[in-house]
């Protein structure tokens, strides 16, 4: 049991209005920078358990002003994946332990971050054709598996989605439907687990005000501003907080 002191709050309200943010303008793709600074003060079962009903709040939050604008051709097959990829994430989660479960989410973080960059910088090549079917569903796989164990379903959805050359509005519309069905699926598995609890229950209600701060924000932010300056934002985030995780989980 975590206690709900200054520093709780100190944290976790700026992690979960940032994840409203990222998940009502932004796709999705850093949202999980939120459990990577949650799991600095809590046990990666907490943070993660902490933050799932708040990303639930932010997706019923979003769908309203996304409705129907998405690509349903690649969010089904994103979806047809994910369903089996949550399956996989739950068997692998019950025999993990917390230092793991860092070097996993760190790893993730770091490497998401890495992958940005080298394709920013040219030194790998964009995408110069669509991805075929086959490797929507396989990317919905791991979104859904890497989504169950570290709320990092984010990036390996927007590989392929970005190939797909769909627009802004529309991207981010197939990431609000596709993680909307994956967090749904994930909170059965999460409360067998015993992962909730009345302590984290009362945490996120007292949160859930900034979870639909955070949405309402990113929503408006998906308008009118530039995302190369949030963008930038999360990825320091990403590397300092997944960095910090890597080394808790090796010393």
């Amino acid at each position: 049991m975590f206690e709900m002191n200054l520093m709780f709050f100190a944290v976790a309200i700026p992690a979960v209005i940032f994840a409203g943010i990222s998940k009502g303008g932004f796709g999705s793709g850093v949202a999980f920078a939120s459990a990577s600074i949650l799991a600095l003060i809590l046990t990666p079962g907490q943070a993660l358990a902490l933050m799932l009903p708040l990303l639930m709040v932010i997706d019923v939050a979003t769908l309203g002003p996304f409705w129907n604008r998405w690509s349903w051709p690649e969010a089904r097959l994103l979806m047809l994946g994910a369903v089996p990829g949550v399956a996989l994430g739950a068997i692998f989660f019950e025999v993990t332990d917390d230092d793991f479960l860092r070097l996993l989410i760190g790893g993730i973080s770091v490497g998401f971050v890495a992958w940005h960059v080298s394709q920013s910088n040219g030194w790998i090549n964009g995408f110069r054709r669509k991805l075929p079917p086959s490797v929507g569903i396989f990317a919905g796989l791991v979104a859904g598996f890497t989504s169950f164990v570290s709320h990092a379903g984010g990036p390996p959805a927007a590989v392929y989605l970005l190939s797909q050359r769909l627009t802004k509005t529309e991207f981010q519309a197939c990431t609000v439907l596709v993680f909307w069905v994956i967090n749904i699926a994930k909170f059965v598995p999460y409360a067998y687990l015993g992962m909730f609890t009345w302590h984290t229950a009362w945490a996120d209600l007292l949160l859930a005000p900034f979870a639909i701060l955070g949405a309402w924000l990113g929503v408006r932010a998906h308008w009118m501003i530039s995302e190369r300056l949030f963008f930038m934002i999360a990825y320091v985030l990403l590397t300092i907080t997944g960095t910090k995780l890597i080394w808790d989980a090796l010393t």
